[in-house]
């Protein structure tokens, strides 16, 4: 029997360097972009059983939604987390195969797992603890507060199965193997949207849970991704296979996957707390401005999964060459995949701002979701233009972490936010007042659409550091 953990089973070969990079980051990236597309697809199903079920307190219909978008941040926290394995788990895992020292990688694989179980439980239990007062501190209005809360449990409860999805598909991704983890997504996404929408609506032997059903239909698809993608690695895959005598743990190999990755995470937790803090003000704005802000981050998100998964192609295809001893290769992927995915954003951005009123009108269908619909189609046209920037942040701050070169673009993530994002939306949104009543900050009004320009300020200024710090080069001397 074929030994599946040979040399010769990897996606794109570790010699590579006679097939052209471009086609390279192609062949790495399009499963990844449909693996980013199923993930939208089952963002966008949720969104749509949402927003075209109506409860039979119709009042309550611009409320559910806006707790929806509330609890998407949330999600995007639970993907944030796992970066505190993934990141670090591609980037070494790159290295090891990028030297053809199978061994180590195999044995990364292994720890990495390992930290997944672990962050996984921690985060389950310290999340069900504190998701209840979390949401109330973000002053979520009225009943989306409790209808947000209920959203998150079966998500927290079954986080150890999304973190171990997570690192098990960076690991293949560091091997070159970027098809399994499309497979695994597909699977998710195919269980995610029938279970979604039976638990919605109490079809078959399935109990009618509300607009809750959504949530436990996706925590239930996570604990079939990290179901498979185990069962996947214990059996070998890309060169990497988990063996049960290595999944001691080994704490020199998880330090090196820490130190990795915590700054990553920390770049993500960073922006993330940025984010949270910018949705905080959208909050103040009322459940209608909600609603249209998470409908258009929704939509948005066609541009950022792109993004990303270029940018994935660049962390595995930069950790490799440095791997490899091949510097100027790792540049020449960075630069190249920045062209191609920036171009493919950019197109998203045509779309978005053509296409603008029909993409709110599919989740907003009703005449009384009518002033979510018209405040959202100039944020999303606006971000249109944005584009160029969120390509720039997103790939190239990949093709850093595949360097190990973590640390930066958290001072780029503090600055954006801290001096750009947040002052601006404060100015721009509204009047605000802080320190109980003591500091009255005057805005401008402007709403929604002022909040989305001050996001499209961030995303161009992190952009052009990003930009900056990966031409300098130094990058290239990272050592993990």
């Amino acid at each position: 029997m074929t030994d599946r953990t040979t040399l010769a089973h990897l996606e794109v070969p570790v010699d590579a360097g006679a097939i052209p990079i471009w086609r390279q980051i192609i062949r790495l990236a399009w499963p990844v972009l449909l693996q980013q597309s199923l993930i939208f697809s089952v963002g966008l199903w949720d969104r749509f059983l949402a927003g075209n079920n109506t409860p039979s307190d119709e009042s309550l219909h611009v409320a559910f939604q806006a707790a929806q978008t509330n609890a998407a941040y949330m999600i995007w926290f639970l993907s944030s987390y796992s970066y505190f394995v993934s990141i670090g788990s591609t980037a070494l895992v790159a290295r090891f195969v990028g030297a053809r020292d199978f061994t180590m990688a195999r044995r990364a694989t292994s720890q990495a797992m390992v930290l997944a179980i672990a962050l996984g439980i921690f985060g389950s239990v310290a999340g069900l603890l504190l998701v209840g007062p979390f949401i109330r501190l973000l002053g979520v209005p009225g009943p989306a507060a409790d209808i947000a809360v209920q959203f998150l449990r079966p998500l927290f409860t079954l986080l150890v199965f999304q973190v171990l999805e997570a690192a098990g598909i960076a690991c293949l991704v560091g091997a070159g193997d970027t098809r399994t983890g499309l497979m695994i997504t597909t699977c998710v996404a195919v269980m995610n949207m029938p279970l979604s929408w039976c638990l919605l609506h109490g079809y078959g032997p399935f109990p009618e849970l509300g607009i809750t059903g959504i949530a436990y239909g996706t925590a239930c698809s996570y604990l079939i991704g990290g179901t498979m993608v185990t069962i996947i690695l214990l059996r070998g895959r890309a060169g990497l296979r988990l063996r049960p005598a290595q999944m001691l743990p080994d704490f020199r190999l998880i330090y090196r996957i820490l130190r990795i990755s915590v700054p990553a995470a920390l770049d993500s937790m960073s922006v993330l707390a940025g984010q949270f803090w910018f949705l905080s003000l959208v909050n103040d704005l009322g459940d209608e401005a909600i609603t249209a802000h998470g409908v258009a981050l929704q939509w948005e998100a066609l541009g950022y999964l792109s993004a990303n998964a270029f940018g994935i192609s660049a962390m595995s295809l930069v950790g490799r060459s440095l791997g490899a001893r091949q510097p100027v290769l790792a540049a020449r992927s960075g630069w190249r995949a920045l062209l191609i995915g920036g171009g493919f954003v950019c197109f998203m951005g045509l779309v978005f701002f053509t296409l603008a009123p029909q993409m709110f009108r599919l989740v907003c269908p009703y005449e009384h979701q009518l002033p979510v619909v018209e405040m959202g189609i100039p944020v999303l046209r606006l971000v249109a233009f944005a584009t160029p920037g969120l390509s720039c942040c997103i790939i190239l701050t990949a093709a850093l972490r595949g360097a190990g070169d973590t640390r930066w673009p958290v001072l780029f993530t503090w600055i954006g936010f801290l001096c750009v994002r947040i002052p601006l939306a404060y100015l721009l949104t509204g009047q605000h007042t802080l320190l109980d009543g003591r500091f009255v900050i005057h805005g401008w009004n402007v709403g929604l659409f002022g909040a989305w320009l001050a996001m499209f300020a961030d995303l161009y200024v992190r952009g052009s550091f990003f930009l900056f710090r990966f031409a300098r080069g130094r990058w290239k001397a990272t050592k993990v």
